[in-house]
C-alpha cells in the first residue's frame, strides 16, 4: 500500500483556508446559504467526515462527499474550489 493521502489530508485540517474569492466562488458552486457563516469550517467538517471519499491526483486532493466535490491544493492547503458532482 502507498502513501496514505487521506491521512495526510486529515491531519493537517488545521491549516485549510481559502481566499476571499475562493469563498465566493464556493458559495455559489454549491449554492450555501447565509446560514453557513464559515465556508473553510464547513468543507473542513465535510472533510472530516467517515464518509468522505480522498483521492489525490498530482497537487491536488478531492474529497467527495454528499454530492459534492472538493478540491484542495495539497502543498499550500487552500481549498481551490468546490462544486457539485455531475
Amino acid at each position: 500500500m502507498g502513501f496514505d493521502y487521506k491521512n495526510a489530508l486529515i491531519e493537517n485540517l488545521d491549516k485549510l483556508h481559502t481566499t476571499p474569492m475562493g469563498v465566493e466562488r464556493i458559495r455559489r458552486n454549491l449554492s450555501l446559504g447565509s446560514d453557513v457563516d464559515d465556508v473553510v469550517i464547513w468543507c473542513r467538517t465535510k472533510i472530516d467526515s467517515a464518509k468522505a471519499n480522498i483521492t489525490r491526483q498530482g497537487k491536488n486532493w478531492y474529497v467527495k462527499i454528499a454530492g459534492c466535490i472538493i478540491t484542495v491544493n495539497a502543498y499550500s492547503y487552500t481549498i481551490i474550489t468546490a462544486h457539485k458532482e455531475k
